[in-house]
């Protein structure tokens, strides 16, 4: 347990962010005219610390480090999917890549971007934008990792086709477990504020 709770604490606290030239990126945005894909949904165990600058971030934008509402799951209709795509590779073309100690002079520095900014804040542009259309802030939820030995962010959209990631370092859509990454910690549906430590590599097969 101690291995484990020092693990979280290294992840949750790593700087910076896996660079877009490490995971080569596609450009298809695709719609309706594809199945719908089916993947799998995240397995949580319990309480997790919340990355040291989420608790500043939240103070700024309480709007957007919400996960309150009844929804929790999404219904994934052709519609639905097509929004995820068209957002994910919208703000990825949008926003240049750039470290917190660059912009700001932080290491870790969470913020809604305008023109530049790095993986935390692409997943909470994504937040921002996924609610002006409509998707509920309680299944939008920004989840962190590693690649390596390097820190990472992305956002979980939950749908009733599984836990899907919009990254920055891919244009495609994926279902989490479909990802090369390890990881450890996403917001909670069930307390404002709180975040839930996620199985290692564990996930439940969405067959419905």
């Amino acid at each position: 347990m101690k291995q484990l709770t020092a693990a979280l604490i290294v992840a949750l606290g790593l700087a910076g962010c896996s660079q877009t030239s490490s995971i080569t990126t596609t450009a298809s945005i695709g719609t309706a005219e594809k199945p719908l894909p089916v993947g799998s949904k995240m397995e949580l165990r319990g309480f997790a610390f919340p990355p040291p600058a989420f608790r500043e971030f939240c103070a700024r934008e309480p709007g957007l480090c919400s996960t309150s509402g009844a929804t929790k799951v999404v219904k994934l209709t052709p519609q639905r999917l097509a929004e995820l795509k068209a957002v994910n590779f919208a703000v990825n073309r949008r926003i240049q890549e750039q470290s917190d100690l660059a912009s700001t002079g932080k290491k870790d520095d969470w913020r809604l971007p305008k023109n530049i900014g790095d993986c935390e804040d692409f997943a909470i542009l994504k937040k921002h934008e996924l609610m002006r259309k409509g998707w509920p802030a309680s299944a939008l939820l920004l989840t962190v990792a590693t690649w390596g030995s390097t820190g990472h962010a992305v956002l979980t959209a939950r749908t009733d086709k599984g836990d899907f990631v919009l990254d920055n370092l891919t244009n495609s859509v994926k279902d989490w477990s479909n990802t090369p990454y390890r990881y450890f910690a996403r917001q909670s549906q069930t307390g404002q504020g709180k975040w839930e430590r996620i199985g290692s590599g564990q996930s439940v097969l969405v067959t419905g």
